[in-house]
């Protein structure tokens, strides 16, 4: 595997698991040294250990988090990390509304306004955001989430308009349903609320509007960010690339 990004440090916030995981793994083997980003001690640990990178333990859903991240130069951001809460406008508690925009769209603000400096001095950088299809497509239910990740496919635009000149770019990466812990938590208990078994939930539930009818591997995911922060990727920018087997297709 070619060592494209041998010498760069690249953050990755909620990296202790799922698509984060795989973008820490993916990147290091491009030769990245990894800031293993996550609100868990032990699985960042682990994951920083298994990539020979550095665990920061943060919380993003706290602007103060940012006291907790390396005083060191920042070449590759992938804002990975974000939560799930599903329920009607009327009954959506505001504190969770609220903790949400913190985390998937405040926090890449305060990481982008520390490490931009940097980056333009060096003349080089990537930001590599993990949107959704849901920054693309709404959904009810899910109002704090499509609003997060519309938001953040705003931000990394303005990120690519300002950064163009100083040799940055960012982008947006918008999966459909990702085979993580999370979503198959969430087809398990749709399989018990409608009786049927999960392989239809997913086929007929969650990926009804897509083409494709399966889940989406952390590792396709991660492959489209290391191709996006290696030199094949320098002209892309201020862009959101789906992967979501033909949803928006629709």
């Amino acid at each position: 595997m070619a060592k494209e990004l041998t010498g760069r440090t690249a953050l990755v916030t909620g990296a202790g698991a799922g698509i984060g995981a795989a973008c820490a793994r993916r990147l290091a083997a491009a030769g990245a040294r990894v800031l293993v980003v996550d609100l868990r001690a032990e699985p960042a640990e682990k994951v920083a250990a298994e990539v020979g990178g550095t665990a920061v333990v943060a919380d993003l859903s706290d602007p103060g988090f940012v006291a907790a991240l390396p005083d060191e130069p920042v070449d590759i951001v992938v804002n990975n990390a974000g939560f799930q809460h599903v329920a009607p406008i009327e009954e959506f508690p505001p504190e969770v509304f609220a903790t949400m925009l913190r985390v998937m769209v405040e926090a890449p603000f305060l990481i982008a306004r520390r490490v931009l400096p940097g980056m333009y001095a060096r003349g080089w950088g990537r930001f590599v955001n993990i949107s959704s299809v849901h920054g693309l497509r709404a959904s009810p239910f899910k109002s704090a989430y499509t609003t997060a990740k519309h938001a953040l496919e705003g931000f990394s635009k303005v990120v690519a308009l300002e950064g163009a000149p100083h040799g940055v770019t960012s982008t947006c990466v918008c999966p459909a349903y990702v085979r993580t812990g999370l979503v198959e938590a969430q087809i398990a208990d749709q399989a018990r609320v409608h009786g049927i078994e999960q392989d239809e939930v997913v086929r007929d539930i969650m990926l009804a509007p897509a083409a494709i009818k399966r889940l989406i591997e952390p590792e396709e995911v991660a492959e489209l960010v290391a191709y996006l922060c290696g030199p094949a990727g320098a002209f892309i920018t201020g862009v959101s690339l789906p992967v979501d087997g033909g949803w928006t297709a629709r």
